[in-house]
């Protein structure tokens, strides 16, 4: 039985998500990811204007004059959300957890895809690959995307981005837009993270809560790591302690975005403060301008 408090949730991000989908970004997200792919259709002879580049020279030689392979734009895409789970994902302090802004990313995500006639599929991975649901369309299954977010008991508390990673390059075969949400509280990542992102294309979603980059002005406070259940005893009274934190948290932030950079994977940053719908609208535009 779920809690009436976690279907309210659900049934908060579901109403939210389409509504984001439905008036802002459907025209985004359609204009970026236009297919997975292109198929060989047929070839014909070179007219004036065609790109040498699609010269059939098997075909050129074969016949004596020179054709041009045509190909056409496969009609839907796959979209795979890779889903954290981790225990870091139930930090979060006056926005909410970072765990319900990864649920209302990964809503909105699915959203668009389905609107887009793509089909949607999801890793929920730890320290391990927890489960695995297949690519999929229709609204019924974003519901249970959403609710299986707030209401899956994952096994394990750590986070194995690299394990995640293997996974789904195991299992896709068919060339598609993988988007990996999470706080990145992991490392050793990057060669999984390069290999992936040769044969579908890879986008980095990390959320965080700018708190976790503070420690309160107060006297002793007792700083909890929820992946390993480690405590440690600050003196957050100390100017030095406080900057020494914050430099830390800075430092394992930057290692990600620099993971990111040799990858030539985007990385884009969510707060739990932040509007979904706003980053994400930013980010399909700066696709866009890419192109």
């Amino acid at each position: 039985m779920i809690p009436a408090h976690i279907i309210k949730k659900i049934k908060q991000i579901h109403i939210k998500s389409r509504k984001t989908v439905n008036t802002l970004m459907a025209g985004q997200y359609r204009s970026v990811f236009k297919g997975s792919g292109i198929e060989f259709e047929e070839v014909r002879e070179y007219a004036p204007g065609d790109d040498v580049k699609s010269i059939d020279w098997n075909v050129s030689a074969r016949t004596g004059k020179v054709f041009v392979k045509l190909f056409r734009e496969e009609r839907e895409s796959i979209v795979m959300l890779l889903i954290d789970m981790s225990a870091s994902l139930n930090f979060g302090t006056h926005s909410g957890s970072k765990l319900e802004k990864v649920a209302e990313l990964a809503s909105v995500l699915a959203f668009n895809a389905i609107k887009n006639n793509d089909k949607v599929g999801v890793i929920f991975f730890t320290d391990q690959v927890e489960k695995y649901i297949p690519p999929k369309k229709g609204s019924a299954h974003i519901w249970r995307v959403i609710k299986e977010i707030f209401t899956f008991a994952p096994k394990g508390v750590g986070t194995d981005i690299a394990c995640a990673l293997d996974f789904m390059a195991k299992i896709s075969k068919k060339r598609s837009f993988a988007f990996v949400i999470s706080d990145y509280l992991s490392s050793e990542y990057e060669k999984n993270l390069r290999l992936l992102n040769r044969r579908h294309e890879v986008v980095g979603l990390r959320v965080f809560d700018e708190g976790a980059f503070h420690l309160p002005f107060a006297g002793i406070v007792r700083v909890k790591d929820f992946e390993t259940g480690e405590e440690t005893l600050m003196d957050a009274g100390s100017k030095k302690m406080r900057q020494w934190y914050t430099d830390q948290r800075q430092k394992i932030h930057s290692l990600t975005e620099s993971v990111f950079t040799k990858a030539r994977v985007d990385l884009v940053d969510v707060t739990t403060a932040d509007s979904v719908s706003d980053v994400l609208t930013r980010y399909f535009m700066l696709r866009e301008s890419r192109r």
